[in-house]
């Protein structure tokens, strides 16, 4: 049996996948989680092959996630199953050691032999989602400027951006003001939306 853990935070997608996955006779779903910072501990103590991951999650997000397996439970795999089919994402899951990334209106079918092939130890990446992801090429944001932008999303003034990060504002703007020339925007709320359309943040 493939031993499975889900981690969404809406319950009522978790409960479908588990009812789907478990049609399946060599799959089994053990643990389910509601937030991105208990995979790794329901993880080890489920002893799970496969943990199937949402993106955006309370406490980290399902990449971080991910990157956290990789490093803490080397032997268990992880595919991103997101409602959000972004490039930018695609390529930030595979970097962060996804080892796959599938929309969540793949057929049941699919996302059972996605579950097999990760398992096996292949990549399985949405195949749209992957061309994409080459032509979109890499993220140009360093990891300030992600930090700053998704401050911004909310439409924060600059002021109340430099104090969540314990930047000054002039510093804060020096950011934004790069951030915006890479995401070919305006204003750092343009730029903020624009990456996060990208998948980049």
């Amino acid at each position: 049996m493939i031993r499975i853990l889900l981690a969404d935070d809406q319950a009522l997608v978790r409960g479908a996948l588990a009812a789907l996955l478990s049609l399946e006779e060599d799959i089994e779903v053990v643990a389910e989680v509601g937030r991105g910072d208990e995979v790794v501990s329901a993880a080890r103590a489920a002893d799970v092959d496969v943990c199937l991951l949402d993106i955006e999650m309370p406490g980290i997000d399902g990449i971080d996630a991910a990157g956290q397996v990789r490093a803490e439970l080397p032997g268990v795999r992880s595919i991103i199953v997101t409602t959000f089919g972004r490039p930018g994402y695609v390529r930030r899951a595979l970097e962060a050691g996804a080892s796959g990334f599938v929309v969540k209106d793949t057929p049941a079918s699919e996302l059972a032999e996605a579950v097999r092939a990760v398992h096996a130890g292949r990549r399985i990446v949405d195949p749209s989602l992957a061309a994409d992801s080459l032509v979109g090429g890499a993220n140009p944001l360093t990891p300030r400027e992600r930090e700053i932008l998704r401050e911004c999303l909310d439409g924060a003034p600059v002021q109340a951006v430099a104090a969540r990060v314990h930047l000054s504002g002039g510093t804060v703007r020096n950011y934004l003001s790069s951030a915006i020339a890479k995401t070919a925007t305006s204003n750092r709320v343009e730029a903020a939306r624009a990456a996060q359309s990208h998948g980049w943040l």
